[in-house]
């Protein structure tokens, strides 16, 4: 992948001052973002693709509410971000609505076939489930998630909202730079070249083969504008009960996929209460189980006892206490987190402060943790992308979309446009694990919208993209924030670390103390010093994801944008 120029820069002292996060007093910012802060008196999306973001922003103008806004931006994502997104993933949302001051939570993932069982798998000799190919398959569940987020809080028809991305998927849309190399990356190219229904969309012609296209070239996608064409005329159930669904069954049928039409007409998304934590007197919101929200929640818990304003973002200890924090999250993420409509997930023990004050009692300040069990909460790779929208009466989207590795599954319906995702593969084939595999049952999730309040008043819409870096992701936008007063531009740009080697909610087991991977604008003093503690660090250029953010000023009401040089994306506002 193709690396950007501004992640070199490492944390330094500058004198220049924040802007005042809710009035408090500025503090010196830390870090040096690349580029500027995107302000915005009236409304703003940011995500990972600009032409995307300028998608959304043109359905503001047009009179549109975020939600409609998100919808658009999303549909136009599938389109221009196929690597990572598209009609063929799930989807996760929080909305806060302005009116009512509430925020609603959105899970519109998909679940098992009802043919998918453990005693399958086990027949064919698997211990857990392909990555790949059509056993990974779950219901997507994007499309849905669309229609509901517009039937309770839209203005716009589906006609209005996918015209963009079918106007673009027809006369083609330029390739960016980021995009453009994971799409050629060998791997993924061969893998699509092993695919009839994705060979023929994803790959351009050259000479007498085909190659995926490269940055700059115009990239179209006819199959998928008459398959937005579909959802624009007939609604969810084109993809659900219509011809869509016939032609990922059909093609289900012919390559040893387990999906029925009745696995399709019976799938629905859930709107569910998202939950929260304090940290330094503003309230973190995250979608709960299965997706893996509650993590950075517990993360958060762990660490807000300690002074981080006080170490800086270049002390060996915060650094040290953040990743013996994330071992401590993800070991319980391990063994608790999985749908709770199957298994008991104690989400309000795990994210309570009480828990927190037990589970704190393992960090060592001075060594690296090796074994980290999951504690008792009982009472006594991958790819995605995030985009969140502001609109000018401050209704508020985050919203977050995934085929979970690149084109998901690689395998896709000839004649749709799309990728299916690999979702299925996050269930553990181990009966006595909460993920087991179930039919209709939903994965352990990896993608996590988030937003964050103050006083209940929207304060921030934010995500990370990456597999385990989002709640990693998380915490250190939150802390860059909070604590170490960078603006919101910087609060993603900022060097981070990812920890590698938790346990798995597939069952596998850990692998000793991990790996921290450190980008290059660590210091080298704090690599030095975390590995005199234990940790085995591995430098790297660039860890995976991207972060896109949108803070409201309490103060002045102005709009913040911030889309960080990981991802080819923009904030734009008017």
């Amino acid at each position: 992948m193709p690396s950007r120029t501004l992640l070199p820069l490492g944390f330094a002292m500058l004198a220049t001052p924040v802007a005042l996060l809710g009035g408090e007093r500025p503090t010196p910012q830390p870090f040096k973002a690349g580029r500027s802060v995107t302000v915005a008196a009236n409304g703003m999306v940011a995500t990972s693709h600009p032409l995307a973001a300028q998608v959304g922003l043109d359905v503001l103008k047009k009179g549109g509410n975020a939600v409609d806004a998100a919808i658009a931006t999303s549909a136009a994502m599938g389109l221009m971000e196929p690597t990572s997104c598209g009609i063929g993933g799930d989807l996760y949302a929080i909305v806060y609505e302005a009116k009512t001051g509430k925020l609603h939570g959105l899970n519109a993932s998909g679940r098992a076939p009802a043919k998918a069982t453990v005693k399958h798998f086990k027949d064919l000799g698997h211990d857990h489930i392909p990555e790949f190919g059509p056993l990974s398959w779950s219901v997507p569940g994007c499309v849905d998630g669309w229609d509901q987020l517009r039937q309770r809080f839209g203005t716009l028809p589906f006609k209005d909202l996918l015209a963009p991305s079918i106007d673009y998927a027809l006369k083609g849309v330029p390739v960016p730079e980021v995009i453009a190399g994971h799409w050629n990356s060998a791997r993924g190219a061969k893998m699509l070249a092993e695919c009839p229904g994705l060979r023929d969309t994803f790959l351009v012609p050259d000479g007498d083969g085909r190659r995926p296209p490269r940055a700059g070239e115009v990239f179209k996608n006819p199959h998928l504008a008459n398959s937005y064409r579909l959802i624009a005329e007939h609604g969810r159930d084109a993809f659900y009960t219509g011809e869509i669904a016939k032609k990922i069954v059909a093609c289900s049928d012919g390559c040893g996929g387990l999906f029925t039409l009745k696995d399709f007409a019976d799938h629905r998304s859930e709107w569910v209460e998202p939950v929260r934590t304090s940290y330094r007197g503003y309230d973190v919101w995250e979608i709960p189980p299965p997706g893996q929200g509650i993590a950075a929640l517990q993360m958060l818990n762990l660490l807000e006892p300690h002074d981080l304003k006080k170490l800086g973002p270049t002390s060996p200890d915060y650094w040290h206490l953040l990743v013996e924090a994330k071992k401590l999250a993800f070991a319980d993420r391990a063994k608790y987190y999985a749908d709770p409509a199957f298994a008991k997930v104690p989400v309000r023990e795990l994210i309570s402060k009480e828990y927190a004050k037990e589970r704190a009692r393992l960090l060592d300040p001075a060594k690296a943790a090796t074994d980290v069990p999951a504690g008792d909460p009982r009472p006594g790779k991958s790819e995605t992308i995030y985009l969140c929208v502001v609109d000018k009466d401050r209704n508020c989207v985050s919203l977050i979309q995934s085929n979970y590795m690149g084109f998901g599954s690689y395998r896709g319906a000839p004649g749709t446009g799309f990728g299916i995702q690999n979702r299925g593969c996050l269930f553990a084939l181990d009966e006595a694990h909460a993920n087991k595999l179930e039919p209709g049952k939903r994965p352990f999730h990896t993608i996590i919208p988030a937003m964050v309040t103050k006083d209940g008043k929207p304060f921030l819409t934010f995500g990370v993209m990456g597999g385990d870096m989002q709640p990693q992701g998380h915490v250190q936008v939150l802390v860059n924030l909070l604590d170490f007063g960078m603006n919101v531009q910087a609060a993603g740009e900022a060097p981070r670390v990812e920890h590698r080697g938790s346990a798995e909610p597939t069952g596998r087991p850990a692998k000793g103390g991990g790996v921290v991977e450190a980008e290059a604008g660590i210091p080298d003093e704090v690599v030095k010093e975390l590995e005199r503690r234990g940790h085995e660090v591995r430098r790297v250029k660039v860890n995976g994801g991207g972060y896109q953010g949108i803070l409201i000023d309490l103060r002045t009401g102005v709009l913040h944008g911030g889309s960080e040089a990981r991802k080819d994306g923009a904030a734009v506002g008017y």
